[in-house]
């Protein structure tokens, strides 16, 4: 359904319940740069009202998940500590040339923003399938579902406001991408790496 080019390795779950704590710390700062994302598309394109309206209500959707992840972290006396940067996204973000119309620009982010969303989708999956804590199985499958929702919004948008030859050849290319990405990543105790 993600349509990945390359899927996580299953031992990505073992090494993430090893280092859980570190996965809850970088899980909600994913979230809070989700809701920061959708800030950004806001302020960058408030003339597609569509976009603002949906932007506006994944903002409160992500910080209701930061809070969520937060709560864990308060339950588990884990202090939220400082961000990491994030290399995945980092190295993400480089695939498309910087410029081009205001509109390229808008599919390029939707593009990134769907990708992102996707791969925490799948990684989500393997958490609520292989985690030995029924509590955080419960809370990835939760969250899974809302990932693969955002994905499928901003790939939607993506085709809505661009050709839509030109955003499928676009994605294709950038799952490519990503896929080289993540087959460099050793597997590491983030969302993403």
């Amino acid at each position: 359904m993600l349509g990945l080019k390359l899927p996580t390795d299953p031992r990505w779950a073992n090494i993430a319940e090893k280092n859980i704590d570190e996965i809850l710390i970088d899980h909600a700062y994913c979230e809070q740069k989700a809701a920061s994302t959708a800030i950004s598309l806001i302020v960058s394109f408030p003339e597609y009202t569509e976009l603002v309206t949906a932007m506006t209500e994944l903002v409160q959707e992500e910080m209701s998940h930061f809070k969520m992840v937060h709560d864990l972290l308060k339950e588990k006396n884990i202090p939220l500590g400082r961000d990491r940067k994030d290399d995945y996204v980092a190295r993400l973000v480089t695939f498309f040339p910087k410029g081009g119309s205001r509109q390229t620009q808008l599919a390029h982010r939707l593009l990134y923003a769907a990708l992102i969303e996707a791969r925490s989708c799948e990684r989500f999956r393997l958490l609520s399938e292989e985690l030995s804590d029924e509590k955080l199985r419960r809370f990835y499958r939760k969250l899974m579902i809302s990932e693969a929702n955002h994905y499928t919004m901003f790939l939607k948008f993506a085709r809505q406001y661009h050709d839509v030859d030109e955003v499928n050849q676009k994605w294709s290319d950038l799952l490519d991408y990503e896929a080289e990405i993540l087959e460099s990543f050793q597997s590491g105790a983030s969302v993403h790496g």
